[in-house]
């Protein structure tokens, strides 16, 4: 069993709750009402973005190329 570690995005829904995506796997995306919720949707979807990957003999992105920065601003 291979072991990856996706980095995900979270962020803030106007109508509440928090859409999350997976920088590494495009249009990979979820929500949930909660962070938990939105983590543990967001876990299913990779999966399922996986094995859809896998079926169709695609190579699995090497997660640990995603980087995860802050840029600040003042003005």
């Amino acid at each position: 069993m291979k072991v990856y570690d996706f980095k995900v995005i979270l962020e803030p829904d106007e109508a509440g709750g928090y859409v999350v995506t997976c920088p590494s796997l495009p249009g990979c995306y979820s929500q949930g009402d909660t962070v938990e919720e939105a983590l543990d949707n967001i876990k299913e979807a990779i999966l399922l973005c996986l094995e859809d990957m896998e079926a169709q003999g695609e190579k699995v992105p090497d997660p640990s190329r995603a980087l995860v920065a802050s840029v600040v601003i003042s003005r």
